[in-house]
């Protein structure tokens, strides 16, 4: 039926086409013309060389016939009212020409426009009936996940570095789908799903991406919010034919990033079960692992978020491992530099290894991001390799903000910050067990008036661990720069500065109360619990479960470590003042002092350390 209005639609064209035709070559074609003047034809009404002039009707031109070769002359008249009168003294005969028909194109055209037109209008709307509404609301349903039959995505596992565990985990999924005999000899089954789980930046996608690269098989990527839509059983319908046309292409994997938009808790909330992501989800726990087996589908899923997903989709059989993508550590982020070092001009200057220990903490978005700036730094200032001093911009643009050199301070507000800066950064040199000052300025960045930078440990940071006596010197350096600032000015001058570093007191103190059991009154308990309701926001509500008498005690508690940790730094700075004026001193007039300067000031100075708590 289609096919039959197509060819009534080009029959209809081509009629169209042999009706120009023949307009063009069968309508009369006038005869030759001529234009004259408008002087030159008054001239010749005058020399009575025209008996008779054809005027249009809209008196804007005129037509005569030439007597001596019978050629017909076109004027354009103006508006003058005179020329009747001329034309009457002269004894020539006015015709007066109607209105100039229209051609047979033309008239063919707009006879023939309608009626195409709704021809047009009608196949169109025949074709949209015949797709049908049913077809088009089946096409909300269809999965919108993109297909590699034969992934090209230009990343392999060489370009994957700094998280070997998950790559090990992953590459022995690749070679049970290159190479399955060796596995199952032994009895071992190929995984159902493996969740990657891990810090935004950390590499999971990337690792998704490898997976695409290296297994050679058909490879399935979609993200966890492409199931969900306003339209009820939608989403379930997508997750059906996801799997349908993974079944079709077995064996095939299948990645699903962010996939906590789709699989958080089920719960009874608003909806008590019918809600359009808990369908999906049952959907998807149904296809993952349920009546029907999926053999040879390989489910890849990624989140930063694994304590909101539901405990059904987490059990083996669904997702058999999970895959933790962490953070990498000092021999982690010197291969995530070195492969991203590849394409850029480095100068000889550039130690990669030294950037690795200045980085702790960093993903592999971060070091990626890092490197990129100092780039962008390096075309900035015209040059034609990155050095190193465009690398510690780069670091201290990304983990401070950009410099703003050219905000105007006094001298009195420049020597207040460089005293501020040295309170903090003498207290923490002078504190035993504690993170090393790497660099101190008072050059303005983001918010901050100045900073002061600290290398953290790396096994603390890998560990997750830190000691009371840490917690207290982290106290302790953070009102330094607070009471540096009334030493030096009185109580009357202290500003608002040390805002944030008075927040950060307060936080830690009260943690140290009741999270980490550190409490002499209170004892080895957690107060307060975290487990809030999953609609009311689980990691950001906590439940209070002590009396109003606990928790006088733990504002007590809070404030007596706060008060500890203030008179430890008082001392240290009062005993060692000297020190904090010639730090200023540097500070004011450097604008930046490092690790070796300050180094060197600690050891020419007597410096009287703080005691061991």
């Amino acid at each position: 039926m289609n096919k039959r209005w197509k060819s009534a639609g080009l029959y209809v064209l081509l009629a169209i086409v042999v009706i120009a035709v023949a307009t063009t070559f069968f309508e009369p074609r006038p005869p030759a013309q001529k234009t004259v003047q408008y002087s030159e034809f008054i001239s010749k009404v005058k020399a009575h060389e025209i008996s008779q002039v054809g005027i249009s009707s809209d008196k804007t031109r005129a037509v005569f016939s030439n007597p001596q070769d019978n050629v017909r002359v076109l004027v354009s008249l103006p508006n003058d009212p005179g020329l009747f009168d001329i034309l009457t003294d002269n004894k020539v005969d006015i015709v007066v020409q109607p209105q100039p028909e229209e051609s047979v194109w033309f008239r063919a055209l707009s006879t023939l426009f309608l009626p195409v037109l709704l021809l047009v209008g009608i196949i169109f709307l025949f074709r949209r009936a015949q797709n049908g509404p049913g077809n088009q609301a089946m096409n909300f349903g269809k999965s919108k996940a993109r297909v590699q039959m034969e992934p090209n995505s230009q990343v392999t596992f060489s370009d994957v570095a700094g998280i070997d565990q998950a790559k090990l985990e992953l590459t022995e999924v690749v070679d049970f789908l290159k190479n399955a005999d060796r596995f199952t000899a032994l009895g071992a089954k190929i995984p159902k799903g493996v969740l990657l789980v891990g810090p935004p930046g950390t590499g999971k996608t990337l690792l998704a991406k490898a997976v695409a690269g290296e297994a050679g098989v058909p490879f399935f990527s979609i993200s966890g919010s492409e199931f969900v839509e306003m339209f009820v059983g939608v989403g379930a319908s997508r997750v059906r034919d996801l799997f349908e046309q993974a079944k079709s292409q077995s064996p095939c994997i299948v990645f699903i990033d962010e996939i906590d938009a789709v699989g958080r808790q089920r719960g009874a909330g608003m909806g008590g079960g019918n809600d359009e992501r808990e369908q999906t989800l049952n959907q998807l726990l149904t296809e993952m692992d349920g009546f029907e087996g999926n053999t040879g589908i390989i489910i890849i899923a990624a989140t930063n978020r694994p304590d909101v997903l539901d405990s059904a989709l987490l059990r083996p059989g669904r997702f058999d491992r999970q895959v933790v993508v962490d953070r990498p550590d000092f021999a982690g982020r010197l291969e995530v530099m070195q492969v991203h070092a590849r394409g850029k001009t480095l100068s000889k200057d550039v130690d990669l290894e030294k950037i690795a220990r200045r980085t702790p903490g960093f993903t592999g978005a971060d070091l990626s991001n890092l490197l990129n700036e100092a780039a962008i730094l390096a075309a900035r200032r015209n040059l034609t390799e990155i050095s190193m001093d465009e690398v510690n911009d780069a670091i201290d643009r990304i983990m401070a903000g950009p410099e703003k050199k050219d905000r105007v301070m006094s001298e009195k507000r420049k020597t207040l910050v460089a005293y501020h800066e040295a309170g903090h950064a003498l207290v923490g040199a002078l504190m035993p067990d504690y993170d090393p000052v790497q660099k101190i300025s008072i050059i303005p960045r983001g918010r901050a008036g100045g900073l002061t930078w600290f290398t953290p440990s790396e096994e603390r940071l890998e560990s997750g661990l830190y000691s009371r006596s840490y917690l207290q010197n982290q106290m302790a350096v953070a009102l330094g720069g607070r009471i540096a600032e009334e030493i030096i000015f009185g109580d009357e001058e202290v500003t608002t500065g040390a805002s944030n570093d008075l927040q950060q007191v307060a936080r830690t103190a009260r943690q140290m109360v009741t999270r980490f059991g550190m409490s002499e009154k209170l004892g080895p308990v957690a107060l307060g619990r975290q487990q809030g309701s999953m609609f009311m926001g689980r990691d950001i509500a906590s439940e209070r479960d002590f009396s109003e008498e606990t928790a006088s005690m733990i504002d007590e508690e809070v404030s007596d470590l706060v008060a500890v940790a203030y008179q430890r730094a008082k001392d240290v700075l009062v005993g060692n003042k000297h020190v904090l004026d010639k730090l200023a001193d540097m500070l004011v007039e450097k604008e930046t002092v490092d690790s070796e300067e300050l180094s060197q000031l600690l050891i020419a100075s007597e410096v009287k350390m703080a005691p061991i708590v």
